[in-house]
């Protein structure tokens, strides 16, 4: 009679995934800093030769040490914090991108579905997207009247059709089979939408809602620069350029990267925990 041996490989398998898994993350956070470290340096370098017109990094912090100490101050009117200015332009973004979310998923469903609609508006859709959105702000505001209003009709306009699209191609490119099998069933339109259609089309979907919400936020910023009066990271910016405050400048568009990094993150890590490994683009 054979004992059976234990099985050792099993366990040591384990520890060389383990350390992989713990080796990747460390690179992952290293280099990133090894190269952010680089770049500083670079700057420091270049922006300490004579005639640089741009402030050192050292330079930077020198001059908003109170920006970045205090980023939630208040002091009534416009005069906010960087923090307090990126959430009024988060909560702009938020009210926009919403609505173009939903617009868009809705009219590219619709012209997905419908050939003579997609052939008769696509060339719309084609012109507009193309249209940067400062060009939208003198329309908005002569239209709408109003700041508001107008800052969140540039963040729809800017950010639907990506989502508007992509959504529509996603619902182009459901397999033919799957369409076959919803005819032989009888499915009804709303057991086909939620069963085929949307589960099919949603990597797509996905697609857009991550290029979209790059360019919401990119648009906020634009539509303040212009728009007076409003709170917001985009009015700090043009703020501080009046002024001459050059370091605050930096500053903010530091914020604005961040932030920028941190939204598509968000969305990346919603895509994750909704689509299934097989239909991750």
């Amino acid at each position: 009679m054979t004992l059976a041996q234990p099985n050792t490989a099993a366990p040591g398998k384990k520890s060389r995934v383990s350390n992989a898994k713990l080796k990747e993350r460390i690179e992952d956070f290293v280099y990133p800093l090894i190269a952010i470290v680089i770049l500083l340096v670079l700057w420091q370098l270049f922006a300490s030769l004579p005639g640089a017109t741009l402030p050192t990094p050292v330079r930077v912090v020198q001059d908003t040490w109170m920006l970045i100490l205090y980023p939630f101050y208040d002091k009534g009117g416009t005069d906010k914090g960087l923090a307090l200015q990126v959430f009024e332009s988060l909560k702009r973004v938020a009210v926009g991108y919403s609505i173009a979310a939903v617009v868009g998923i809705a009219v590219g469903v619709l012209v997905g579905l419908n050939k003579t609609m997609s052939k008769a508006l696509d060339p719309i859709f084609q012109i507009l997207r193309t249209v940067p959105p400062l060009a939208w702000v003198p329309i908005a505001l002569a239209a709408l009247q109003q700041n508001q209003p107008a800052a969140l009709f540039v963040i729809f306009i800017t950010s639907v059709w990506p989502i508007l699209i992509n959504t529509a191609v996603g619902v182009r490119q459901i397999p033919s089979d799957y369409n076959n099998v919803a005819k032989v069933l009888n499915l009804p339109q709303s057991e086909y939408f939620f069963k085929i259609l949307f589960p099919a089309a949603l990597p797509y979907i996905f697609t857009g809602l991550r290029i979209s919400i790059g360019l919401a936020w990119l648009a906020i910023i634009a539509a303040e620069i212009v728009m007076s009066g409003i709170v917001g990271i985009g009015f700090f910016i043009w703020n501080a350029y009046q002024n001459g405050y050059v370091s605050e400048i930096i500053l903010a568009l530091v914020y604005i990267g961040l932030v920028g990094w941190a939204l598509d993150k968000l969305m990346e890590y919603v895509q994750d925990r909704i689509l299934p490994p097989s239909q991750k683009q």
